[in-house]
């Protein structure tokens, strides 16, 4: 805070008769001095709060640690808690308290948002204590730090294909589980994430005119997404593909590339009848139509001549 200059405290104070009510320079006063005594407060309450950590976590007996470190999680502070779970966990690994101070780091770490941190404490935590009430939970929080940790769609899935097949090892292993519901969605939401990375992937291609390699893109999509609400779309930008590859082709290569076409696009309208592709896609029909004709044209020309 900025302390106001005499000059500025003066000039507030003294004024032109009857235009200063006496009283205000004392509540201006007043009120400047609330504001640094409140200001002083927080500080001395931070200082003091820092001090009690630190006698805290230089003490001697792990048990103060401990208990102050059960406190911390209880009132959600959670990073004063890890810090001290951390400190103690080399010495209360094998004892009772280890299996509460490893479980509750866990979970520390998860609300810090460090979820790929998390997720190898709470595997650590199932692994270590599988015979444990809180094996289970563990377990599918595991799984459910790696889902979380998976960023968007259009990013890489590395986490959210390991929180998929991670779930579905827990509910394998789980099938009564009380997370049973929540972990089918995160395995439903992962599915979907990775159908929209993969049909992004295939249509960037055909944004980029490499109308081979997105025809190739959009086969395996279909392959690895058969339920997909995508398969329409994809169908007709296959159609789109190969005509936009035929008609940048060399033109002896051309008769050929739209017959692959017209294949395309008879694969639309026989598996999508009322698509609402199809208008478009008509649009490019007599083109490809009249292109692929033009060998047996060329042909028919040839022989006669001769």
């Amino acid at each position: 805070m900025t302390s106001p200059s005499s000059t500025d405290l003066r000039n507030h104070l003294i004024s032109e008769p009857g235009t200063q009510n006496p009283r205000s320079g004392i509540l201006y006063i007043c009120r400047l001095m609330t504001s640094r005594i409140l200001v002083f407060s927080v500080v001395l309450l931070i200082l003091s709060s820092c001090g009690k950590f630190r006698r805290i976590q230089k003490s001697e007996d792990w048990r103060v640690r401990y208990e102050a470190g059960l406190n911390y999680y209880a009132k959600k502070d959670y990073y004063r808690a890890a810090l001290l779970f951390e400190d103690i966990l080399p010495i209360v690994r094998g004892l009772p308290e280890g299996e509460k101070v490893e479980f509750y780091l866990a979970y520390c770490q998860f609300y810090e948002k460090t979820y790929l941190l998390a997720s190898n404490q709470f595997k650590t935590f199932y692994e270590t204590y599988g015979r444990s009430q809180m094996a289970e939970e563990a377990h599918f929080m595991y799984a459910y730090s790696l889902y979380t940790a998976a960023p968007a769609s259009n990013l890489d899935q590395s986490e959210g294909i390991e929180a998929m097949d991670a779930m579905q090892v827990f509910l394998n292993k789980y099938p009564e589980s009380k997370y049973q519901a929540q972990a089918a969605e995160v395995i439903t939401v992962s599915q979907k994430k990775l159908e929209q990375k993969g049909f992004d992937n295939a249509r960037q291609y055909l944004k980029l005119r490499s109308y081979q390699a997105a025809i190739i893109a959009f086969d395996n999509f279909r392959k690895n997404f058969p339920d997909s609400k995508f398969l329409e779309e994809v169908a007709y930008l296959k159609v789109v593909a190969q005509y936009e590859f035929a008609e940048r082709s060399f033109p002896d290569l051309q008769p050929k590339r739209f017959k692959e076409a017209l294949g395309f696009y008879q694969d639309l309208v026989d598996t999508f009848p009322e698509s609402r592709y199809v208008r478009d896609a008509e649009k490019m029909y007599s083109e490809m139509l009249r292109k692929s004709n033009a060998d047996t044209k060329t042909a028919k020309k040839t022989n006669t001549n001769s």
